[in-house]
């Protein structure tokens, strides 16, 4: 369920008996719960726009989840260097520059100088 840009996952909680939400892939916690799938909803939207408006009032932005979407400026020869990297791997530029984002971005990798 996706509401302002932010998902949320259900869980049933078969003890309680309640729906229990958590706002996906960010940092800060959002969690909300509800007896119902339609009141579940009305919660969610409420704990975003609530936590929007937190954030606002505390002249803070809130955080966003990340969109998969990313946009470079490169020189040209090192875009034509990752183009032949990818090409050397048998993959796509951005297959390849998300195995290399990703591996760059594990603690303890080395970092650039």
């Amino acid at each position: 369920m996706s509401y302002r840009g932010y998902t949320t996952n259900l869980v049933f909680d078969t003890e309680d008996k309640i729906i229990v939400g958590r706002v996906l892939d960010i940092d800060d916690i959002i969690t909300f719960h509800a007896e119902s799938v339609a009141e579940f909803e009305t919660h969610f939207h409420c704990a975003i726009d609530d936590y929007i408006a937190a954030c606002e009032q505390s002249g803070s932005s809130p955080e966003k989840p990340a969109s998969g979407r990313l946009m470079l400026r490169l020189a040209p020869q090192v875009h034509a260097a990752a183009l032949k990297a990818a090409a050397r791997h048998g993959t796509s530029l951005n297959k390849w520059a998300e195995q290399v984002l990703s591996t760059a971005s594990k603690p303890g990798s080395p970092r650039p100088t």
